[in-house]
Parts: structure tokens; C-alpha cells; sequence
């Protein structure tokens, strides 16, 4: 069979052009296993927004193994934890002037510590699985009892008139804010 002179330049492209396609799909970017979250919300006058990357469980048992119970946690994924607020807030006892901080946990089998810190944007843990939290920075931690709650397959906050809500696996607590 003889192909047509004109038609040759044409399969040529079809081709290429079925070659380039093919190659970009394998090439496109997975979504990542933890995407970055914003939650935001008014408590009071503040607007506060929690920026966070959200892991997910995955079949694994996440407090007191992935999470260690007694070790000071990044409260998410990747960079530790954000919140920013417009206004001053009281937290629990305690008044967090606005801006922005870092928020970390100290989870237990009892009441977790939530730590607030004014270094932000840093990775949240270092080589040695520690986190890079600076202690010097720290504002100031208040002490919050968890419950148990239905399961939650991926990290979750949320910005509610009282405070600030957390959620995951099968643990949940509020963050008191006014």
C-alpha cells in the first residue's frame, strides 16, 4: 500500500503529538498526601484563620504511635501549625495578642497541652523527628481535656464562635477563644 506524499508530514505529527500527550500524563503532579487547609472564622471581632496541612489516617493508629503520647507535636502536617488573628483574643486564661504564631500539642492520655509560639513558617519537625519549636517563643500554653468523638479519616480544624474546634481519628477538642 503506498501512502499518499501529502499524508506522511500529517501521521508524523499525529505522532509526535500522541508521544508528548502520553509523556505529560505520566508527569503530572500527585496531589499531596497532605494538602494545606485554611480554616477561617470570626470569634467575637477577631477574623482567625487556622493554615494547617491536613495528614490523614490512612489504617494507622494515630495517638500514642504516630503521634507519641508526652512529645510536643507540629498539630499537623509538613510546616508547624499557623493561626493569625485581626484582633486580640483571649485564649483560655490567657490574651494572645493579634498576629501570627505557630500552634503546637503536647498530646496525653489526659489533658493536652496547646502551646502557642510566635516563630512561624518553619518546618515542623526536624531530622531526628523532634519538632524545630523554639521554647524561647513560646507566649504561653494552656491545658485543654479531649474527648472522643466519631472517626475522622483527615485532621480537621475549624473556627467556631467559641473557640477553635479540632478533630482527628477519634479525638476532638476545643480550643476556648473570646
Amino acid at each position: 500500500m503506498k501512502i499518499n506524499p501529502l499524508f506522511k508530514p500529517l501521521l508524523i505529527l499525529v505522532s509526535i503529538l500522541s508521544f508528548t500527550t502520553i509523556s505529560m500524563a505520566q508527569d503530572a503532579p500527585r496531589p499531596p498526601q497532605s494538602p494545606k487547609v485554611t480554616a477561617t472564622g470570626t470569634i467575637g471581632k477577631a477574623n482567625v484563620s487556622i493554615v494547617y496541612s491536613s495528614p490523614s489516617v490512612k489504617g494507622r493508629k494515630i495517638w500514642g504511635e504516630l503521634v507519641p503520647y508526652g512529645k510536643v507535636w507540629r498539630a499537623g502536617a509538613n510546616t508547624a501549625t499557623m493561626i493569625e488573628t485581626d484582633a486580640d483574643v483571649k485564649v483560655g486564661d490567657n490574651m494572645l495578642p493579634k498576629g501570627k504564631y505557630s500552634i503546637y500539642m503536647l498530646p496525653t492520655e489526659g489533658d493536652w497541652q496547646v502551646i502557642f509560639n510566635t516563630e512561624v513558617g518553619q518546618w515542623g519537625i526536624k531530622r531526628g523527628g523532634e519538632t524545630t519549636r523554639n521554647p524561647e517563643k513560646d507566649v504561653f500554653t494552656i491545658s485543654v481535656k479531649p474527648g472522643n468523638s466519631e472517626f475522622k479519616e483527615a485532621l480537621e480544624y475549624k473556627v467556631v464562635p467559641s473557640g477553635i474546634a479540632f478533630g482527628w481519628e477519634n479525638k476532638s477538642l476545643l480550643i476556648p477563644v473570646k
